[in-house]
């Protein structure tokens, strides 16, 4: 079982501890990091995203944040973040190649398999620039990756044209973040 940190509104522990279903089912506040990793190609910034597992809990076979994940009680927003790309992606990264974008304050309540999914997160949101093809995904986490190029990526899930859980207020946060740092030695 895991168990995460209760937070309040900054995703500051508030000394609590909450397992992951109970922060689910109870829509109980939590933090996550979100990795986006980024390239340039052509002179495009292109975002990898990752489709999840057909078994995930929630939004099964949606197209995704390159890696994400819950954080673990005890531990800090970037040890996470660089669990969760070496896990679920096979990239080894260090503490000084995120971009911090920002954080967010995510709050939804659907049903996934029969039952009321309550999402109540912190999340720090980070991009990662790396130009890579092969990926070791986590099968159980992750079916597929996919390069698209940014602004189709922005259009696509802005129009729901293809299957996703992606907030476009996180796309605008990563442009940003990735053309603070783009400017000179980030090209092909």
């Amino acid at each position: 079982m895991e168990f995460l940190d209760v937070v309040d509104e900054n995703g500051n522990p508030t000394g609590e501890v909450v397992s992951r279903e109970n922060a689910h089912r109870e829509g109980i506040p939590h933090r996550t990091s979100h990795v986006w990793i980024v390239r340039i190609k052509g002179g495009r910034l292109q975002v990898l995203l990752q489709k999840r597992s057909d078994d995930k809990d929630s939004y099964p076979g949606c197209y995704d944040i390159s890696s994400a994940g819950h954080i673990p009680a005890g531990v800090d927003f970037i040890p996470s973040a660089l669990r969760e790309l070496k896990e679920e992606l096979g990239v080894t990264a260090k503490a000084q190649d995120l971009i911090y974008c920002g954080q967010r304050r995510i709050r939804f309540e659907e049903e996934f398999h029969g039952g009321l999914f309550r999402d109540n997160q912190v999340s720090n949101i980070y991009v990662l620039f790396l130009d890579q093809e092969e990926f070791q995904v986590q099968k159980e986490e992750v079916s597929a990756v996919r390069w698209f190029d940014f602004d189709e990526c922005l259009r696509a899930v802005g129009n729901n044209e293809i299957p996703h859980c992606i907030w476009v207020e996180e796309l605008l946060m990563v442009k940003e973040g990735s053309e603070k740092v783009s400017g000179g030695d980030k090209d092909e």
